[in-house]
């Protein structure tokens, strides 16, 4: 095949692929598609499909690397509230992670609310990001550093919006709470929940119900948030996303991280490849601001909050 100098190489292996795939006797499924490695990677959603051109141009695009000394503090922040009523739901390997459903017939939704949310968005699904080692796995970052593992909750604007599916792409459509995780001896309850039933989920495809989960018995013991407007880490990318990060991890055993890093993104019948490092990587703020409740001015250095021994938080005043 002759290369023409004018034709980035990006453009050519992907005219190569979408030809293989027109070949194939059934339509092309673009969500069996992507991945997060190699030429199905995110570098490359946005040229996968037109219809996913945000992941490639957009500039409200998420995760993104938080920096201590860019915060600024916004003193009309509230305090976030989370119902504290238990919910069903299922958890599934979709291939491309671990997520929990809640059950669509469920009479007493969950809400949340508060934060630097204007409206009330409904709980409805939880995504969770790991690494296969433990220097990486989060979608956030904090100055550059890579948690684990990452929990994010998701809720549609219930008083806008239908349900998540119509919520997704429109203003002010969605949001999600980010909760970082760490190492250590002890785990999280309401995380054992997922952890506990990760055998039943071990190939794409497969599910398994939680008949009863607390979504606030997930969230660490703080107050303090960072936000900011973003997307949804995954096609399409749509930027419709409030990001509201907790400032405190929640914990996670190395017993639990190896039942994770032992699931796999295939089916039984071609398991591919384990199906962690499913993170992509942070994207640029573009002059985005990063609010945060946390007064540096009356918290004082020691008593501060901080994501882990290493990291003080540095504010900015939001005037």
């Amino acid at each position: 095949m002759t290369m023409s100098p004018h034709c980035p190489f990006h453009v050519i292996i992907w005219g190569v692929f979408l030809c293989i795939l027109t070949k194939e006797s059934q339509p092309v499924s673009w969500e069996e598609w992507w991945t997060y490695d190699g030429i199905s990677g995110p570098g490359f959603w946005g040229l996968i499909n037109p219809e996913w051109s945000l992941c490639h141009k957009g500039r409200r695009q998420s995760p993104v690397n938080l920096e201590p000394e860019r915060l600024l503090f916004d003193r009309n922040l509230q305090l976030l509230h989370i119902d504290k009523h238990g919910i069903r739901g299922s958890l599934s390997n979709t291939g491309h992670g671990v997520v929990f459903s809640v059950d669509n017939g469920t009479q007493h939704p969950v809400n949340i609310s508060g934060g630097p949310l204007s409206y009330r968005y409904q709980f409805c699904e939880i995504h969770l990001h790991y690494g296969l080692n433990d220097q990486r796995g989060s979608e956030h970052t904090v100055d550059n550093y890579a948690f684990p593992a990452e929990i994010q909750i998701f809720g549609f604007n219930s008083e806008l919006y239908n349900n998540y599916s119509d919520a997704l792409h429109r203003p002010q459509g969605t949001v999600a709470i980010s909760l970082l995780l760490q190492v250590g001896d002890l785990s999280n309850p309401e995380l054992r929940k997922f952890t506990d039933k990760l055998n039943d989920v071990k190939y794409r495809g497969e599910m398994t119900e939680i008949p009863r989960f607390v979504v606030r018995e997930l969230l660490p013991d703080t107050k303090y948030y960072m936000t900011y407007e973003g997307s949804i880490t995954m096609p399409a990318c749509h930027e419709t996303t409030t990001w509201i990060i907790l400032n405190k991890p929640i914990y996670i055993t190395k017993q639990q991280l190896i039942a994770l890093r032992n699931l796999m993104q295939g089916d039984r019948k071609r398991s591919i490849a384990p199906l962690g490092n499913n993170y992509r990587p942070p994207q640029l703020l573009h002059h985005r601001p990063v609010r945060t409740n946390i007064d540096i001015n009356t918290q004082g250095t020691k008593n501060c909050p901080t994501m882990h021994r290493d990291i003080s938080y540095k504010a900015h005043t939001w005037e």
